[in-house]
């Protein structure tokens, strides 16, 4: 079906698509989730929830651990006494690692929905966008966030309501890390660069290992994802830096051989 959908859009007039499909767009990015937060008792139940961790963490530092490559070159034992947030398919690293992240976030409906029933295992409090109800609606643990990938392009300062994914969990983590109250918030593992081809967005099925993921089943053969927009994830860092700078707080970028240059750079084992 989308196959025709995307045939046919290429004889139509941009305006015009753009007219024809905004109501859709409206109703799948927006009035739903409004929708969902006014009558839904689990929508209701996460805000809840959310609501509860309110600066919980005011004046302390966190970890957001990215999924590149660079985190087999990154002491991850020194975490142990942190805390974390673990994103899509951290928890491959778990055993390895020896514990688990303090907290969880999934975005991406093809992560959701590939990956369900390993994230419904995890014990820790789970973040999971609104769109992956349709898999994690049984799961207990799960809050759920209002999150889209549509303009307007934000920063959130209340994840009790509308977050902008910014084209990367990693920026929903930063806006996360935010409310909970944290003041200085590192990054790791977040190495801002792919060496799978192809457009931006673009949905793709793998056909053998993963080389831009820590763990060559990241991403191994036959899952589909996504490929990354790093330009459209430097405009959403570019906002966090300006979000934590102007309320006196820091984001700190520890990847271990990054690409990313918004951020500050810091030597990780320094740190500690």
């Amino acid at each position: 079906m989308l196959d025709v959908i995307y045939r046919v859009k290429k004889y139509v007039p941009a305006p015009i698509w753009k007219a024809i499909t905004a109501p859709y767009w409206w109703w799948y990015n927006r009035a739903r989730h409004q929708l969902a937060a006014l009558g839904n008792p689990r929508r209701r139940e996460s805000i809840r929830e959310i609501r509860k961790l309110h600066d919980r963490h005011r004046g302390e530092r966190c970890f957001i651990i990215g999924n590149g490559p660079s985190l087999r070159q990154t002491d991850l034992s020194l975490l142990r006494h942190e805390t974390t947030f673990g994103m899509n398919r951290i928890y491959l690293l778990f055993d390895e690692m020896g514990f688990s992240t303090t907290y969880y976030v999934a975005t991406n409906t093809l992560v959701i929905e590939q990956c369900a029933a390993e994230i419904k295992r995890l014990t820790m409090p789970k973040f999971i966008s609104w769109r992956g109800r349709f898999w994690m609606a049984d799961d207990p643990g799960a809050i759920f966030l209002d999150t889209d990938y549509t303009p307007p392009a934000t920063f959130s300062t209340d994840a009790s309501g509308r977050i902008f994914e910014g084209s990367t969990v990693t920026y929903v983590a930063l806006q996360l890390a935010f409310y909970l109250g944290f003041d200085e918030t590192v990054l790791i593992g977040v190495d801002h660069h792919f060496s799978t081809p192809g457009p931006a967005n673009v949905t793709v099925v793998s056909e053998g290992d993963d080389p831009d993921h820590f763990n060559p089943g990241y991403f191994g053969k036959g899952y589909r994802w996504q490929l990354p927009d790093l330009e459209a994830s430097e405009q959403a860092y570019r906002m966090a830096l300006a979000a934590y700078q102007s309320a006196g707080r820091r984001v700190l970028d520890a990847t271990v051989g990054g690409k990313l240059k918004v951020f500050p750079k810091v030597d990780y084992e320094s740190l500690f």
